[in-house]
Formats: C-alpha cells, sequence, structure tokens
C-alpha cells in the first residue's frame, strides 16, 4: 500500500484490501502468543480511548485474551489493520498510526519486567539487543523467518520473511529499541519488499554531514 493511499481521507477502502490480502496467505497453523494482542490493545488504549480500544476488540472476533495462550495469527492481522485505520486521523496517515504503535509497544515492552530483565542482563550490549530479536519472535510465534545481517559495529538490516503485519510498525519499534539502548543518532528505515516481505535498515553514531558541508 502507497503512502498516498494511506492518507487520511484515501484509505477508506485500501487498508481492507491489503488487510484481506495479508488474511488470505495465513493458514491455521500460523499462530501468534496472546500477549501480541493485549500489548496491543494497551497501546490503542494509552493512545486513543476506551471506545476505540472496543472496537477494535470487536474485530477479532475475541473478548479476552491469554498471555501465552496461541491464537491464530489471521486475528492479529485484523487487531493491526483495524488500530491503524482507527489512529490514522489523529497521525496523519495509516503508516504513521502503525508506526506510533511499533514505538509505543517498545516502550511499554521495556517498561515491563521482562524489558527491564533485557537490558540488565550482564554483557548486553545494542548490538546483543538487536540480535535477540530473533529470538523474541521465535518464542512467540510460529511464522515467518527474522534475521539481522551486521554490515558494521553500528550498522545492518533486519530480514523479515512471511511477517504479517505492515513494516511501518516494526520500523516504530526497531528506532525504539535502539533510542531505549542509548543508541546515538538513530536512523531506521522500514521498506515492504513484499506483501509479507520487509527489510529495515539501521545505523546510530554520528550524524550524518550533508556533502559540501564543514569539514
Amino acid at each position: 500500500m502507497s503512502s498516498e493511499a494511506r492518507a487520511v481521507g484515501g484509505e477508506s477502502s485500501v487498508w481492507k484490501q491489503e488487510m484481506e490480502a495479508r488474511l488470505a496467505l495465513a493458514t491455521p497453523q500460523d499462530t501468534v502468543r496472546g500477549l501480541f494482542f493485549l500489548s496491543m490493545l494497551e497501546v490503542v488504549r494509552e493512545l486513543a480511548d476506551e471506545a476505540t480500544v472496543e472496537r477494535c476488540l470487536e474485530s477479532t472476533g475475541e473478548r479476552k485474551f491469554l498471555e501465552f495462550f496461541n491464537y491464530p495469527a489471521s486475528m492479529l492481522v485484523r487487531l493491526t489493520f483495524t488500530a491503524g485505520h482507527e489512529l490514522s486521523a489523529r497521525h496523519g496517515s495509516f503508516d504513521e498510526a502503525l508506526r506510533q504503535l511499533g514505538q509505543q509497544a517498545m516502550v511499554d515492552f521495556f517498561a515491563s519486567v521482562m524489558g527491564r530483565a533485557l537490558m540488565n542482563l550482564p554483557g548486553q550490549d545494542i548490538r546483543h539487543v538487536v540480535s535477540s530479536i530473533q529470538t523474541m519472535y521465535r518464542m512467540s510465534t510460529s511464522y515467518g523467518e527474522r534475521k539481522v545481517v551486521w554490515e558494521g559495529p553500528m550498522r545492518g538490516r533486519l530480514l523479515l520473511r512471511r511477517n504479517f503485519i505492515p513494516a511501518p510498525y516494526h520500523e516504530g519499534g526497531l528506532r525504539t529499541t535502539l533510542d531505549k539502548m542509548g543508541a546515538p543518532h538513530v536512523r531506521v528505515t522500514g521498506t515492504q519488499k513484499g506483501l509479507l516481505d520487509s527489510e529495515y535498515e539501521f545505523s546510530w553514531g554520528a550524524p550524518e554531514v550533508p556533502s559540501g558541508g564543514a569539514s
């Protein structure tokens, strides 16, 4: 879905078309832990209100989620797209709404017991935390492939294959992860390579100097 199509006022049906296309590729074997649903609903509550939370909850067909129970990935697709649509007017576009959802989800994660424990593990640095993304997803979903490719001490790419959530959500989450770990001058650019495939170039360190700038 293009950013133009996702702009407020121009995405009333396009977001539904992309959602249905992703749903068509989900199988009964594709599952995800309830913690993802609980987290997203809580983020919607923080960014909007209870009425919005209720509409998002209705989209899943469930009334209650258990943190470590497995639910169909198709339900998370419906929740994510509904939340993005509901919040798009507040944030200017569907993409920006998803980016905000991803950012706030990671803020909440790092404030949790698990997140604080991860940050405080001996020897944990920025590279270790970014690399652990692969393990975290493997423990909580039954589908997809994630790979971190390092291209330098402070530069790399995150590759997601057969992932049902659009790129802006993960872009926001990855940026927040690097920020929370104290990485300076974070840069993250997400690109949707296919309906379920995306890549994220990330780096941190000294700010980039524009060409022709002072030496």
